[in-house]
């Protein structure tokens, strides 16, 4: 189990991210980004997850801009909500929410190289993060909503990039994961018989089969990265 935490960023802003440890010394750290419903019970796991692997996981609350303590279930209802704050961070001015990832990449270097991994928005915010900002030794992008329109797939990633797609999800169209797979060789790929969401095991559209297959491609690439 980890705690919240308060990160500083660098336009002074105060906010909380939630922290795991290792049980050891860490191999390393991972930033969680969480999707549209906040750093939910979901996301804290996942963060728990990266920490019982051996990692320092640090997970920015990164709604925290437009409004505090977000914690979501996968109703329709939050799912308009979660949309709703989405959009106004969106918002922001340049380079709004990027300043709070970057705080909680320069957390996590005290644990050593530091990689990333987001689901939903937080994957669109993984590519991001990847072209943008510094510290970072790799980047996971779980269904990346926007990740495949021609203005993402423009950016250029600095560091290696793993992408996970579901051939299922009516957000990400597969022709779209197709170009984007041709725009950028570097990146690795994976296309799982899913829907979007595939990862979360408190929605209807878990996949523990794509899921499983999709965590262990993630742990080999982090080990290959951050060692």
């Amino acid at each position: 189990m980890g705690q919240f935490i308060d990160l500083k960023a660098a336009d002074g802003r105060v906010f909380p991210a939630y922290v795991a440890q290792p049980a050891g010394a860490p191999k390393g750290a991972i930033v969680v980004l969480q999707e549209i419903f906040g750093v939910n019970s979901h996301i804290r796991s996942v963060a728990d997850g990266y920490a019982a692997q051996g990692y320092l996981a640090v997970a920015p609350a990164t709604f925290d801009r437009v409004k505090p303590g977000v914690e979501l279930g996968y109703t329709e209802a939050d799912m308009g909500e979660g949309f709703g704050y989405k959009t106004a961070v969106e918002a922001l001015p340049a380079p709004g929410v990027l300043q709070d990832i970057q705080a909680a990449i320069d957390h996590a270097a005290s644990a050593g190289k530091v990689g990333i991994v987001g689901y939903c928005w937080g994957g669109l915010l993984v590519w991001r993060a990847a072209a943008a900002l510094s510290g970072l030794s790799a980047a996971v992008a779980y269904y990346g909503g926007g990740v495949t329109t021609p203005a993402e797939v423009a950016r250029q990633p600095q560091v290696p990039v793993l992408a996970h797609f579901g051939d299922q999800d009516h957000w990400i169209p597969l022709d779209s994961v197709e170009v984007f797979r041709a725009a950028h060789p570097e990146v690795q790929v994976h296309v799982y018989a899913a829907n979007h969401g595939f990862n979360c095991d408190q929605r209807g559209s878990y996949d523990e089969a794509a899921a499983n297959t999709a965590r262990e491609r993630s742990l080999a690439f982090f080990a290959q990265h951050l060692a």
